[in-house]
């Protein structure tokens, strides 16, 4: 090529920039009005093609997406995007995913507070189901479910007063988790220390009554620092009379498992508690556990470990130990058989038959796979079924009969996180709080989705709810409703 002909391609390379608006646009290093950008195209002759584009759009179908810019459609302009690693750029993937989930949370609650009778199912109002049911298209049963479902999905939200004696306390704490007990008179709470640490706590939630909403919380100085794994109660002099921790190890201090007297917050038996059975196991790295009221595993505990399953008996502590191939993330006891069902970080859903030794393989009852680590395994009533949730995300409910998944429950949002699960098949509802601090409630049912409750706060990873779900609130007399607890607050979705 003669040096003759470089001249013109320079000049032709810099008719070129001039011409096309995508050069201009990654020189202006910050926005670009769409506006311009199509009356530049427009007039600009057709010879060269124009800058290219992908076939989305960025909040608007008539506005292209240019890759690396940002259109935000209020201003309408396009913003660059730098990577996520830049903190002081405002502008990235995450801040306007983040962006877009808190404007859609905001418009949810506020449906939540406008709309004041809400449909659960197309077509089934009050009215409508009153008059089928008056005209026999539905029978006792199905009209009792499908009113109970409209119940649930008019649920209003009331924020619950708390009392302390340590209300400073009460101003600075968040609640990490909540448990009610058998009887639903009880709250058992883990409150994260603004210092450092742990804090327990015992809701009593007999006062809990519309429209006052007024609870006291009694509360131990029993604190710890290290991390809760976790908790449910235990009935070792009387029903639900102690509640049973897994302690993560720090340091030089191994992991354990203890069983604290729920009499050391409140009494709720006078003269029966007996405030000084405290006792510690040293159980090192469980992750974990379930108290057993099974007759054939009396006064025993289940703690799952990694690649391991211990059963302890806390009167004679004599210690089973069953080898597995995963670590347990989750267990729960069955009351009429003797087994003892354990969720697997491999996805293995497995049941230990208690009445064989450790010894062999022989012990292993039951094997159900998910594609994804196990977080919560519920037993249903019969013990014909077991329901399930994974962090992929899925709720699948088991037939142990036939080994095989007979429902799935659509909508639940989990990537990793140790998530809960809540059946209640006496209200016909099945309650998750996802990773995305949603509450959903299916139907238990057909697993239709019956409602989804945004947080009141905005969406975090560190403030995902705890919730309880309960046909009777605080003791035999209470009405059905939905305890919501998120940072300082606690929340009651109760039925109006």
């Amino acid at each position: 090529m003669s040096k003759n002909s470089w001249p013109s391609r320079r000049r032709h390379g810099r008719r070129l920039y001039q011409r096309n608006p995508w050069f201009r646009l990654r020189d202006s290093n910050e926005r670009y009005d769409p506006g311009a950008l199509q009356s530049t195209q427009d007039s600009g002759s057709g010879d060269d093609e124009s800058p290219s584009t992908s076939s989305g759009v960025a909040g608007s179908s008539s506005v292209p997406d240019l890759p690396g810019y940002y259109f935000d459609p209020e201003k309408k302009r396009y913003f660059r995007l730098l990577p996520g690693h830049n903190n002081c750029n405002p502008l990235t993937n995450e801040s306007i995913r983040q962006k877009e989930m808190e404007k859609k949370r905001l418009q949810l609650l506020e449906e939540e507070d406008k709309q004041k009778k809400k449909i659960a199912r197309l077509g089934f109002n009050a009215s409508s189901m009153l008059r089928k049911n008056q005209l026999g298209f539905l029978n006792v049963t199905s009209y009792c479910r499908l009113a109970h479902e409209l119940r649930v999905s008019c649920m209003q939200r009331n924020k619950v007063q708390i009392h302390s004696s340590d209300p400073s306390a009460l101003a600075s704490d968040r609640f990490n988790l909540i448990l009610a007990d058998t009887n639903s008179d009880r709250l058992f709470t883990v409150n994260d220390v603004k210092v450092g640490g742990s804090k327990y706590g015992i809701i009593n939630l007999r006062g809990l009554k519309t429209p006052s909403l007024r609870v006291h919380m009694h509360e131990n100085l029993y604190f710890t620092n290290r991390k809760v794994n976790s908790v449910c109660w235990a009935s070792l002099n009387h029903l639900d009379s102690h509640i049973l921790l897994c302690l993560m190890g720090l340091a030089e201090t191994p992991g354990c498992a203890t069983l604290l007297p729920a009499s050391l917050f409140v009494s709720s038996h006078p003269g029966v508690d007996r405030p000084g059975m405290l006792c510690s196991f040293r159980i090192p790295g469980a992750w974990s556990c379930a108290w057993s009221l099974n007759i054939q595993a009396n006064n025993c505990f289940s703690t799952g470990l990694s690649r391991r399953v211990l059963l302890t008996n806390v009167v004679t502590g004599h210690r089973q130990s069953f080898v597995t191939s995963s670590d347990v993330l989750t267990q729960q006891f069955a009351l009429l058989a003797p087994l003892l069902f354990n969720g697997c970080r491999s996805g293995e859903i497995f049941a230990i038959d208690l009445r064989c030794g450790n010894q062999g393989k022989g012990w292993k009852a039951t094997r159900l796979f998910h594609d994804s680590a196990v977080t919560s395994v519920q037993i249903l009533q019969e013990e014909e079924c077991v329901m399930a949730s994974d962090m992929a995300g899925k709720i699948k409910l088991w037939d142990l009969r036939a080994m095989k998944c007979i429902r799935q429950y659509e909508g639940h949002v989990n990537e990793y996180a140790y998530l809960p699960l809540h059946v209640h098949e006496e209200e016909g509802i099945v309650v998750a709080v996802g990773q995305d601090c949603y509450t959903r409630i299916w139907s238990f049912h057909d697993a239709q989705l019956l409602r989804t409750i945004p947080s009141p706060y905005p969406t975090s990873k560190a403030d995902i709810p705890s919730v309880a779900f309960s046909s009777r609130l605080g003791g035999f007399r209470g009405a059905p409703g939905l305890l919501m607890a998120v940072q300082r607050d606690l929340y009651c979705f109760s039925y109006g």
